[in-house]
C-alpha cells in the first residue's frame, strides 16, 4: 500500500511538472508572438529600416527577435545576430573597467582631477579645471560641454574619414571655453567628460582601457559579439541610415558592404563599441550585479543625480536610472550616426531587455528606444508565468 501511495505521489508530481512546463511553453510562445507582431507592425507602419530585440528572463532564458532590413541595397533581412554601433551604451563597459581599477586603489571618486593632470600644459585652459572631481566626470556634473559640436571637428572628420584621433585632440576643442556651469552645480551630458576620464585613468594606471574592458567585462561575461569600434570594417554589421538632422556630416547609408563611411575610433570612452542585442542584454544585467567591484561601489554606481533626459530621470556613475511602472530601470541608451540603442535591467521584474535600430531618426520611430522597451516589458509582465 505504501509503495502504491509513493508511486501515486510520483505520478502526480510528474503531471504537475508537465503542466507547469506546458504553461511556461505557452507563456513563452505568447510573448514571442506578441512582441514579434508588435515589432513587425511598428516597422511597417513607421517605416524604420530594421530593429533587433532581446530579453533575458529570470530563469536566464533568452529570446532574440528582429524585423525589417539590415541592408536595403542587398535586400538583406535583419537577423538578431546583426551588430550595430552601440554609441553611449559603451560607457557602461568603460565605467565598469575604470571602477575596477578604482577598487584596486588607483584613485578615489572624489579626488580632484588636478591631482593627476595639473602638470599638463593645457590644464589651466580646461573649464572648471581646479574644481572638477573624478565623480563629476562620471556623472556629467563637471560643467564641460560637448566637444564634437565645436570648431572644425566635423569638417576634419568629413574630409579625412580614415583619421585616428588622439583623446587630447578632441578634448582641446573645449579648452579656453566658459564652463556650462560651476562644477557640481548642475548636469550636462557630454562625451568630453568620459574622454577626459579615460585620459586620466590611462595616464595614472599605465594601462590601455580597451584591454581592461576586455579583461574585466568582455571575457568574464562572454560578450563574444562586442568589440572596440576602432576601425571601419566589422563582420555582421547592419547598415545604419542617418537622417539629415544629424550634427555629423553624413546622410543616408553609414556603411557599405560592412565598411563604415568614416572611422568611429574618435568616440573612444564616450561609447566605443559595436555589439548585438544578446550581448547588450547580458551586460545590462551583468553591470547591475557587476562582481568586479565591491557592494559599496555598486551602491555608488546607483546613486544618481537629477538628469535632463526625462521626467524623474537620474544619472549615476555611467548608468541611466529611469522610472517605470515596474520601478527604476538601470542601463544606458546609445546614439551613433545611423544607429540607436538602449539596454536596461529592471530589478523588480528581474528582466534584462535591449533593442537596436539601424536608424538614428527619432521622427521615424516616433518614440524613444526606451519607450519601445517599456512596451515589450509590459507584454512580458502580463504573460510571463515565472513572476
Amino acid at each position: 500500500m505504501k509503495a502504491y501511495l509513493n508511486y501515486s505521489i510520483f505520478l502526480l508530481l510528474c503531471m504537475m511538472s508537465h503542466l507547469v512546463q506546458s504553461q511556461a511553453a505557452d507563456s513563452r510562445e505568447q510573448i514571442v508572438n506578441e512582441i514579434q507582431w508588435q515589432l513587425d507592425s511598428l516597422q511597417q507602419t513607421r517605416k524604420f529600416p530594421g530593429a533587433t530585440f532581446a530579453v533575458i528572463f529570470p530563469n536566464e532564458e533568452i529570446i532574440k527577435l528582429s524585423t525589417g532590413i539590415a541592408d536595403s541595397l542587398h535586400h538583406q533581412k535583419m537577423r538578431p545576430e546583426h551588430r550595430m554601433l552601440s554609441g553611449s551604451n559603451g560607457k557602461t563597459l568603460f565605467i565598469a573597467a575604470i571602477l575596477a581599477l578604482h577598487e584596486e586603489g588607483l584613485f578615489d571618486l572624489d579626488d580632484r582631477i588636478a591631482k593627476y593632470i595639473s602638470d599638463e600644459e593645457w590644464f589651466e585652459e580646461l573649464p572648471n579645471s581646479s574644481s572638477i572631481t573624478m565623480r563629476m566626470l562620471m556623472n556629467h556634473t563637471s560643467g564641460l560641454e560637448e566637444y564634437y559640436t565645436l570648431g572644425d571637428f566635423m569638417e576634419i572628420l568629413k574630409n579625412d574619414p580614415d583619421r585616428a584621433w588622439e583623446p587630447l585632440e578632441n578634448i582641446s576643442y573645449v579648452l579656453g571655453k566658459d564652463p556650462l556651469f560651476s562644477a557640481g552645480e548642475d548636469w550636462g551630458y557630454a562625451d568630453t567628460n568620459y574622454l577626459l576620464l579615460g585620459y586620466i585613468v590611462e595616464k595614472i594606471s599605465g594601462k590601455d582601457l580597451y584591454q581592461v574592458v576586455k579583461d574585466k567585462v568582455i571575457r568574464p561575461y562572454e560578450l563574444n559579439k562586442t568589440a572596440p569600434s576602432i576601425r571601419r570594417y566589422f563582420d555582421a554589421l547592419a547598415v545604419g541610415y542617418s537622417g539629415s538632422f544629424s550634427p555629423f556630416p553624413f546622410e543616408g547609408a553609414i556603411a557599405k558592404d560592412g565598411k563604415l563611411v568614416f572611422n568611429p575610433q574618435f568616440e573612444w570612452t564616450g561609447g566605443g563599441f559595436v555589439s548585438n542585442v544578446k550581448d547588450l542584454a547580458t551586460w545590462a544585467k551583468g553591470f547591475y550585479y557587476f562582481y568586479g567591484v565591491s557592494p559599496k561601489t555598486r551602491k555608488e554606481i546607483r546613486e544618481g543625480v537629477p538628469a535632463k533626459t526625462g521626467t524623474g530621470h537620474l544619472y549615476g556613475l555611467g548608468v541611466q536610472i529611469r522610472p517605470s511602472e515596474y520601478g527604476y530601470s538601470y542601463g544606458h541608451s546609445g546614439w551613433f550616426p545611423g544607429y540607436l540603442t538602449d539596454a536596461i535591467y529592471i530589478p523588480e521584474l528581474d528582466l534584462a531587455l535591449s533593442i537596436q535600430f539601424n536608424t538614428d531618426d527619432f521622427k521615424i520611430l516616433k518614440e524613444s528606444p526606451y519607450s519601445y522597451l517599456m512596451r515589450f516589458a509590459e507584454v512580458i509582465a502580463e504573460r510571463y508565468e515565472g513572476f
